[in-house]
């Protein structure tokens, strides 16, 4: 893969650390959200946040980050299709090549509270 964009947000950070300092390395981009965000942030890499993409602040405590055209277009694009290129490109969506994320441990507690998207 040429160098390119990730979306990085998980709740277990173990790890995520060095695997982003690995891609930036190799010359991709970092994205990321809340509390992944200010992880990588305090250990020096260099993050473009969410809402800088998006345009829009995280909302509903939290609750509410990467839902916005411009991270799923970014996500859900075919780029073998020509129009679904030129339709990002008219919205200003550049593409993500790699989602990293991890699941909240519901077994733990299954509550509302965690939910984070």
């Amino acid at each position: 893969l040429n160098p390119s964009r990730a979306l990085l947000s998980v709740y277990d950070k173990t790890g995520i650390v060095d695997f982003a300092r690995n891609l930036v390395d190799l010359g991709w981009e970092i994205i990321s959200s809340g509390g992944t965000a200010n992880h990588l942030l305090e250990s020096g890499l260099d993050v473009t946040e969410v809402s800088e993409v998006t345009g829009a602040q995280e909302m509903l405590d939290g609750r509410v980050k990467t839902l916005h055209p411009k991270i799923h277009g970014g996500i859900l694009a075919d780029r073998s299709n020509q129009e679904h290129l030129k339709e990002l490109e008219n919205r200003g969506i550049k593409p993500i090549d790699l989602v990293v994320v991890n699941l909240y441990p519901f077994v733990k507690d299954p509550g509302i509270e965690l939910i984070d998207i």
